[in-house]
Formats: C-alpha cells, structure tokens, sequence
C-alpha cells in the first residue's frame, strides 16, 4: 500500500522519519511522499529523513517557531490560518501514485493534537483517496494537560478521518526507563507493525508473490466504515540447523525439511498471540467490526492452511463475518511474523478512562489554560524576535 504521510507535531514529526528509515532498510517503498508540519523550528530541524522542502513551519507570525506550548486550541487555530503553507507542500505530492493519505500526531501536545484533524478535515474536503489518522495517546504520567488533550483531540480526529489508528504509550512504557529511550523504542514499535500491515501487497521487481495476497483494497476495505482501529503483533524466528536442534518451524518431512502440519499449528498459535497479545491499542477483541489478518516470512513457512485456519479463529473470536487474510513474503526474512488488524473496536478501557479524567479535568481547566498561556509567553520572550532562516 503506497502512503502520503504527514507529520503533524514533534511526536509525528519522529514517526514519520522512522518511517523514512523503516523504507530506506527494508525495500518496502511504502511511504510515496512525505511532509513534516509544525510550530516549533527546533523540531523540524531536528529531522533526519523528511526532505527539507517537505518541512513545514506553520504560526510564525503567532509564536515565532517556538511551538504552542501544549495549547492545542492554539495548534488549531494556527493550522486553520496557515493551511494554505501546508497545501503547498501537499502539492508536490503524486496524488495519483498513492492510496491513502495517513495522518500522523500526537495526541497530547499541542501542534499535532491540535492540527492533525484540522488537516484531515481538509484533506478529506479536497481529496477522493482515503485519509487514514495515527494517534499516539500520552502516558498517565505525562500530566492533566496532556491528558485533556488527548481527550479532546481523539474525539475530532476519530470524528475527521476515516479510520483512526491508535497507538497507546502507557501500555508500552517499561518501569524505569527514559522518556527518550521509551519514545525510542515506542516508535520502532509502531513502524515494525504498521510496517508489515501496510507493506504486504508491495512486491518488488523479482520479488516473491504471495499464494494469498493482501492487497491494498483489501486494507481500505478493512478500514472502511471509520472507527478506531488497533494492531497486534508476534513474531517468531525461523532457522535451519543450530547444534542439531531444528526451529519449531521446521520439521523433516519432506525435500525442504519442512514440517506442513506443524507450520500450520504454529502459524495459528502466532495468530493467537498477535490477537491476544499487545495489541497497540488494548481492547476486547470481541465485537470488532472488521479484521485483517497478514502473515510475513520466507515463503516456504508460510501456507494457505495455516493463514486460512488463523482467519476462522478470528471470525469465532470477534464475531465478524468480514475478516481478510493473506500473506506477505518475504524471502531473506529471519521470522515468521503474524499481524492482526482489529477495526471498528468499541470496548476500550483506555478510552472510557481518558474520557472520565478529561471531565474531572474540565473542572480545573482555568487553571491549567493560565498555566499554559504563561508557558507559551515565557517561550516567546526568551527567543529572538527575528526569526532565522529554517534551514
């Protein structure tokens, strides 16, 4: 599936450079054009992937590049004023050579929780291709303001885009670890998985071809109907012969050492674990509207038994009719890898928790508005009032 990306924020800005380098190592060739958008020229500069004209600094009249300081209604506001800046880079872009546009943001901050469904909207008014959002919500710990943030912007940016995809840090966060190193790690998640859902279907010249393949329609179909949507995923090493033990994947059973039952099972326990296991947004699986099931690895451990027996698991477990699946090979692979895409799921406990704190923390939202209007001036009077040149 080919993608325009856009970056909104510092949290999309990093997502969509790991993405960048996720093409650049892999061949996937997923990301067709990419467009950085924010309030802050740190930020922008700071990138490592994103073409320097695709860097968009937005609100240079309003806060001289210094960002909004977790004011989303600001990052809003500034969006709205300055989309025709974000448009212009938008043009560059082949639209005829995608097929969807994927929105991606933070949601706690405020540039990109503010800006990303403000961009959506007008990217839906203005285009027929599909306009797909990716939240990251904030970590508990992160504070209220994030906190109300989130709340706000999930319920436009789910409310704007066709499916929003949601990745939630507090599940992801280990004890004890830096938030540098954690939002590190948190985003190789994020591109490992998103990764492989949107690369199956993309084969490159030579490549191999799937028995069962997931095409982008299939993934649009998938997403259609809007909702929020979660991802899971496992994987499992494959070998040949290490000290005379034999990969769980593989057997001795006929010319290639290749056991079909057993590839089989083992195919539907790592469906059961991608399902049941982290997913990027934890929910009940049951209930999901729509479910898409895409298997990786090198084509010999991969077969239609296994991916279709995996598929029927997932059809008892979600009680949907319209559940896909289909594999994605790749030849050099190390690993089988199992991906489930949930869509349209409803009972998320993190969702109902975020809401409740967003209306316990309306009864404090004076305070923390002064509180954040008075960081937002100190950042403007401790920079420059002349703005130097980006880049």
């Amino acid at each position: 599936m080919k993608l325009a990306m856009i970056g909104f924020g510092q949290a999309g800005g990093k997502i969509l450079d790991k993405f960048l380098e996720y093409d650049e190592r892999t061949g996937s060739n997923i990301v067709r054009a990419a467009v950085a958008v924010n309030t802050a020229k740190a930020d922008l500069m700071g990138l490592k992937r994103v073409p320097k004209e695709n860097r968009v600094l937005i609100g240079q009249a309003r806060v001289k590049g210094h960002g909004v300081g977790a004011d989303n209604e600001l990052g809003a506001e500034i969006a709205e004023e300055d989309m025709d800046e974000v448009q212009g880079a938008i043009d560059s872009i082949p639209v005829h050579e995608v097929d969807a546009f994927l929105v991606i943001s933070g949601l706690g901050g405020g540039t990109g929780s503010g800006g990303a469904p403000v961009l959506a909207k007008h990217l839906k008014r203005i285009y027929t291709e599909p306009v797909y959002g990716l939240g990251v919500l904030p970590s508990q710990d992160e504070g209220g303001i994030y906190t109300l943030n989130a709340a706000r912007s999930f319920q436009t940016f789910v409310r704007e885009v066709d499916n929003l995809m949601v990745f939630d840090n507090d599940a992801w966060r280990k004890t004890g670890e830096s938030m540098e190193g954690g939002y590190a790690d948190i985003n190789e998640e994020i591109v490992r998985r998103f990764g492989i859902l949107f690369g199956a279907g993309e084969i490159s010249p030579g490549g191999e071809v799937g028995e069962s393949v997931v095409d982008s329609s299939e993934i649009i179909n998938t997403l259609s109907g809007g909702g929020v949507s979660t991802i899971g995923y496992a994987a499992e090493e494959v070998q040949t012969e290490k000290k005379g033990l034999l990969s769980r994947f593989k057997g001795d059973d006929d010319a290639d050492g290749i056991d079909a039952a057993n590839t089989t099972n083992r195919i539907t326990s790592l469906v059961r674990k991608a399902a049941l296991g982290r997913l990027t947004l934890p929910c009940e699986i049951e209930g999901a509207e729509r479910a898409l099931l895409v298997l990786s690895g090198p084509p010999k451990f991969l077969n239609r038994k296994g991916i279709e027996r995996g598929r029927k698991w997932l059809e008892e477990q979600t009680g949907s009719m319209e559940v896909r699946g289909g594999d994605y090979p790749v030849s050099d692979s190390k690993y089988v890898a199992s991906v489930v895409l949930l869509s349209g799921v409803t009972n998320v406990p993190r969702i109902k928790e975020l809401q409740q704190i967003a209306i316990e923390a309306q009864e404090n939202i004076e305070e923390i508005q002064n509180q954040s209007e008075a960081n937002l001036q100190g950042l403007v009077e401790d920079g420059d009032d002349e703005l130097e040149p980006l880049f």
